[in-house]
């Protein structure tokens, strides 16, 4: 068990194995490794707005209420940073050069070509498992497409092989309060643009959540005596503090997802047969009240996979509770079916 942060550079044009990278330059990703590298690897990427101390740690990180044995414990678990997440190359760590509006777009192609170097770099020649909420749910699709001989499980936690158009539609939402802001300044600001990524942040929470997880209050099991003080604690103290460029990088990669893009030519653009060529056995898990990635959707994606399931998710916890932010049920759920997915052993 490690867990400390580490760093990994180098060229997006580097390996030549998928389609051709979008151009820019070298970038660093942000990594945690926990376990023995000599035990079966998973591969763990961050999702929006998440960071390494906070993605999927049910998963590898002993629980301090029983000390049971998490459920990746017997494996080399990597943990990687999303390009423009603020721990990795991003606009707001980025060389004077290229920081703020002049960092380049970045694809989930970058991410997933950084992300085999670094895999090849710490010696790991295959993945047993690629595990991802929400972004990470869409890069797990990506490295099983980019990569098929790679890895041999993904987990899609309520995330998807394409971004649909509703999802794009509603991140532009967000989006608009954000560059609207009188503090944005057309991306040009000298001081952190606060009032825009508050706004930011009050209207992506409701999108997060269900409306079952409001009628019930839900913010009340969290400690916070009404609505209001836990929009302004969880959301603006931290989606709010993120900086502006960093939100909207990460925002353009997330609405640009798509498996169908790369293949076959005369392929290009047809969904399912980019996911019928994907050989990784697949587990597809849905949260049932979740704005972005509705099951409907997943259960359309598993239709075209030759090794696919589906399992959902039944929580109120919307979004949320594919990635750890739902109940304690929610996530012995999701470990239980990682787990025998996975056939680990106790």
């Amino acid at each position: 068990m490690t867990g400390q942060t580490k760093y990994f550079t180098n060229d997006v044009h580097a390996n030549t194995d998928a389609p051709e990278p979008s151009e820019n330059s070298s970038m660093t990703l942000a990594y945690r490794t926990y376990g023995d590298p000599k035990n079966p690897a998973v591969f763990i990427p961050t999702c929006y707005s998440g960071k390494l101390d906070n993605t999927l740690t049910f998963l590898y990180i002993p629980s301090d209420d029983d000390g049971t044995p998490p459920v990746l414990h017997k494996h080399f678990v990597v943990v990687c940073g999303l390009l423009g997440g603020s721990e990795s190359s991003s606009p707001s760590n980025a060389p004077a050069a290229l920081r703020g509006a002049k960092f380049p777009e970045v694809t989930y192609e970058d991410n997933l070509r950084l992300q085999h170097a670094l895999c090849e770099a710490l010696g790991i020649t295959k993945l047993a498992a690629y595990i991802g909420f929400s972004m990470g749910g869409q890069q797990a699709y990506h490295m099983a497409t980019l990569y098929p001989d790679f890895v041999s499980h993904i987990v899609v936690l309520a995330g998807s092989a394409r971004t649909s158009w509703h999802n794009r539609s509603f991140l532009e939402g967000p989006k608009a309060a954000l560059v609207h802001s009188v503090d944005f300044h057309d991306g040009n600001y000298e001081k952190p643009a606060t009032r825009g990524t508050r706004a930011f942040s009050r209207v992506y929470a409701t999108w997060a959540l269900s409306q079952a997880w409001f009628r019930q209050r839900c913010w009340e099991t969290l400690g916070f005596p009404d609505l209001e003080a836990y929009l302004q604690e969880v959301w603006e103290g931290g989606q709010g503090k993120w900086d502006a460029h960093d939100l909207l990088c990460i925002m353009k990669t997330w609405q640009r997802g798509d498996i169908s893009k790369f293949g076959p030519e005369e392929d290009k653009g047809d969904l399912a047969k980019a996911l019928g060529r994907i050989k990784a056995q697949v587990l597809v898990m849905p949260s049932r009240t979740d704005f972005y990635f509705p099951p409907e959707d997943s259960e359309e994606e598993v239709k075209h996979l030759k090794n696919g399931e589906l399992k959902v998710i039944e929580s109120i916890w919307g979004h949320g509770a594919g990635g750890g932010g739902g109940t304690k049920d929610d996530n012995e759920f999701i470990g239980m079916q990682v787990q025998r997915f996975l056939q680990i052993q106790d």
